[in-house]
C-alpha cells in the first residue's frame, strides 16, 4: 500500500522540521488504508467488532523531512502469527527518493467489547 503526504505547517516544529506525531499518523493512514485491503476496513470492523489493536511500533528516524516536502508511505503485512502480525513501512521524500523514516509496528485481532485477541485468518 502506498499513500501520499505533503508535509504542512501543523506538521513541523519552529524550524520546519516534521516532528515524530507527524510521522506516527502518515504511517496510521497507510496502516488503515493496508488493513482494508486486508478485509479490515472501517465499516466492516464497526459491523465485526474485530479491530486491529497496536501493541508495539518501532521507528527509525534517518532523515528529516521539511515543511512543503512531499512524503511517500508505503507499507506491506509482514511477519504473521496465530495471534499477531507485523507491519512494515518506509517514508520516502518524492522528489529525490531519500529514505526519511522506517518503522515497523506489531498488532493483534481484538474482539470488542470483550477484549479478546483472536486467531488470525488472514495471509499476505
Amino acid at each position: 500500500m502506498v499513500t501520499r503526504e505533503e508535509v504542512m505547517f501543523f506538521d513541523t516544529d519552529c524550524g520546519g522540521v516534521v516532528h515524530n506525531l507527524a510521522y506516527l499518523r502518515m504511517i496510521e493512514t497507510c496502516r488503515t488504508r493496508l488493513a482494508a485491503t486486508l478485509g479490515m476496513d472501517l465499516v466492516g470492523m464497526t459491523q465485526s467488532m474485530l479491530f486491529p489493536v497496536l501493541t508495539r511500533t518501532e521507528v527509525d528516524y534517518r532523515r528529516p523531512a521539511k515543511l512543503g516536502d512531499w512524503l511517500e508511505i508505503r507499507g506491506w503485512l509482514g511477519e504473521v502469527g496465530s495471534v499477531r502480525f507485523w507491519c512494515g513501512f518506509e517514508i520516502r521524500r518524492e522528489s529525490d527518493r531519500e529514505l526519511m523514516v522506517t518503522a515497523k509496528q506489531a498488532l493483534a485481532v481484538v474482539k470488542m467489547p470483550e477484549g479478546k485477541p483472536q486467531r488470525l485468518s488472514f495471509t499476505e
